[in-house]
């Protein structure tokens, strides 16, 4: 189990750079387009390996899958990383592990334990030390979509142990970034357009979240939680904090005490909460189809 702990933890390090990615070399002021651009390329790709598509009796499930686990979270994360400091997105994407203990409870029958809350809070904190300063600038649609975009993507992880059996995960991978991609790139186009101005930096920095921040890191992601459950959420901590060790190293970001407490917090949380996350049976669940 540790070395698919590992493997899964992979993910989330890639997604630690989506950031710094969009912020300095992707238009910001057209989140939905990015968010297109990003999962329909790296669905495509995937598909293309595949070669299958969802049947009809499982469609539902894959689409619901495509917009919680992909779609709208993508669409909002981007739209609060355009209106909001890093360090805010990252706290609010923090509480992802949190709301999949609550939500796990009324779809899988799983009642969260003290524990489990209070180690998913503990790490929220580590990632309020990491990433948050004194002088912060606060939007309410930034932060509503933040909130938004962790409350998809908790449905998302919870509903992807409950489906884990209906299909393999590199076909889930690429039914789910295919689907979501289709939906959001008519919707941007509609609502953005498309931006003056695509140089060299953009199509690079594109290229890298399309297949390492995207179809590599999504198809290694959705494999774990199909094997570890819904508990492998805590692994998403290390998103944050990728993204800080990425500040610092090219944007002349500082690190000081209460930062290094951060990252002890953040580590101790996801040590403490993977010792006990048992590997999924492979059984069909309970409600699936």
């Amino acid at each position: 189990m540790r070395g698919r702990v590992l493997v899964t933890a992979i993910g989330p390090v890639f997604w630690g750079t989506t950031y710094i990615v969009f912020t300095e070399t992707l238009p910001t002021d057209h989140p939905l387009l990015v968010s297109a651009l990003r999962a329909l390329p790296a669905g495509l790709i995937l598909l293309a390996v595949v070669r299958t598509l969802p049947g009809w009796r499982i469609l539902l499930p894959v689409t619901t899958l495509s917009l919680t686990n992909i779609g709208i979270f993508f669409a909002l994360l981007l739209v609060s990383a355009a209106r909001l400091p890093g360090g805010v997105t990252a706290t609010l994407a923090a509480c992802q592990p949190l709301l999949v203990a609550i939500i796990a409870w009324p779809l899988l029958g799983r009642r969260p334990t003290p524990r489990q809350l209070a180690l998913a809070a503990f790490g929220m904190a580590g990632v309020g030390l990491l990433v948050l300063d004194g002088e912060l600038g606060f939007d309410t649609i930034g932060v509503l979509a933040g909130m938004g975009a962790a409350l998809s993507m908790a449905i998302g992880i919870v509903l992807m142990e409950r489906w884990r059996s209906i299909a393999r995960p590199l076909e889930m991978t690429a039914w789910q970034l295919s689907i979501s991609g289709a939906v959001l790139l008519p919707l941007a186009l509609a609502v953005e357009g498309w931006p003056p101005v695509w140089g060299p930096e953009s199509v690079g920095g594109l290229a890298w979240l399309v297949l390492f921040g995207t179809a590599l890191s999504y198809w290694l992601w959705i494999t774990g939680v199909q094997q570890l459950g819904a508990g492998a959420s805590v692994l998403a901590f290390l998103s944050p904090l990728v993204a800080f060790v990425l500040g610092v190293a090219f944007l002349g970001e500082t690190l000081d005490l209460q930062q290094v407490t951060g990252v002890v917090a953040i580590f101790a949380s996801i040590w403490l909460s993977m010792r006990e996350t048992p590997a999924v049976s492979r059984a069909r669940p309970a409600g699936a189809p």
